[in-house]
C-alpha cells in the first residue's frame, strides 16, 4: 500500500526485517542514494557518483560515496536495498537537521545537504563503533536504515544509550560519550560505552548491535586444518 506523506512518492517492502523502498523520481528531479544501495531502476534513469567529505576524510574512514539518480527523460522509479539486514525509516525535513550514525544514511532528496561531521579523536577512538556522524540538513525526504528494528525515543531531559544502538538523533540534543562499569567492563566484556543525551528531541535506536553478533558467530568461522 502506498504511503501518504509530503515529498516524493515511495513505498516500503519487507519491513521491518529487510527494509526495501521504491521511490518515484519525477521528470527532471534527482535523488541521492548511498553508493551500492540501488537494487533496480527504470532504464530512463541516469546515475552519477558524488564523493562527499574530501580526500582527507576518506583517509580517516569518514567520507561517504553518494550516487545521484536523475530522470531527465521522464518520470521513473528506483528500488533501494540497504546493506544491513534491518528496518528502514522515512522523515520529511522542513529546514531541519538530523544526525545519523555513519552507516545509517540510505537516500535523500536534493534539498538535503549530506556531509560527515568529525566527532573528535577521543570520542571516535573509545567508542569502538566508528562513531562519527553524518549530518543531514535542509528540506525534503530522508531515508535511513538500521541493523535490526528501529525504535524512536522522545528525549526530554537526559537519556543514556549504548553507542552501538544509536541510529540517529535530532539537532538540538547535546551528547557526550562515556564509559560505564569501569575499564574491566570496557576491555574484557565489550560493554561499557554509552552516549548520554541532554535536552529535548528525538533519538532513533536499533534493536540489534553488530559487534555482539560478530562475537557470537566467531566460534563458527571456518578454520584451516594445519595438520
Amino acid at each position: 500500500m502506498e504511503t501518504e506523506y509530503k515529498g516524493l512518492k515511495y513505498e516500503f517492502a519487507a519491513k521491518p526485517d529487510f527494509g526495501y523502498v521504491t521511490v518515484q523520481i519525477p521528470h527532471g528531479e534527482t535523488l541521492k542514494v548511498e553508493a551500492g544501495s540501488m537494487a533496480a531502476m527504470d532504464t530512463n534513469i541516469e546515475m552519477k557518483t558524488k564523493f562527499k567529505g574530501g580526500f582527507s576524510r576518506f583517509l580517516t574512514g569518514e567520507s561517504i560515496f553518494i550516487n545521484e539518480f536523475s530522470a531527465p527523460n521522464g518520470p521513473g522509479e528506483i528500488q533501494i536495498a540497504p546493506a544491513s539486514p534491518g528496518d528502514i525509516e522515512h522523515l520529511y525535513l522542513e529546514n531541519e537537521t538530523v544526525y545519523l550514525q555513519n552507516s545509517a544514511f540510505v537516500a535523500s532528496a536534493m534539498g538535503i545537504n549530506v556531509e560527515s561531521k568529525w566527532q573528535g579523536f577521543m570520542k571516535g577512538f573509545f567508542s569502538g563503533e566508528s562513531f562519527f556522524l553524518i549530518r543531514c540538513q535542509g528540506s525534503g525526504d530522508l531515508w535511513f536504515n538500521s541493523y535490526g528494528g528501529i525504535i524512536p525515543i522522545d528525549v526530554d531531559g537526559e537519556y543514556v544509550i549504548d553507542t552501538g544502538h544509536i541510529v540517529g538523533f535530532t539537532d538540538g540534543l547535546e551528547y557526550s560519550v562515556r564509559s560505564v562499569g569501569g575499564y574491566k567492563s570496557l576491555f574484557f566484556s565489550g560493554e561499557g560505552l554509552v552516549c548520554q543525551f541532554r535536552g529535548k528531541g528525538k533519538v532513533w535506536i536499533q534493536t540489534r548491535k553488530l559487534q555482539p553478533f560478530l562475537s557470537w558467530i566467531y566460534p563458527f568461522r571456518p578454520v584451516k586444518d594445519r595438520s
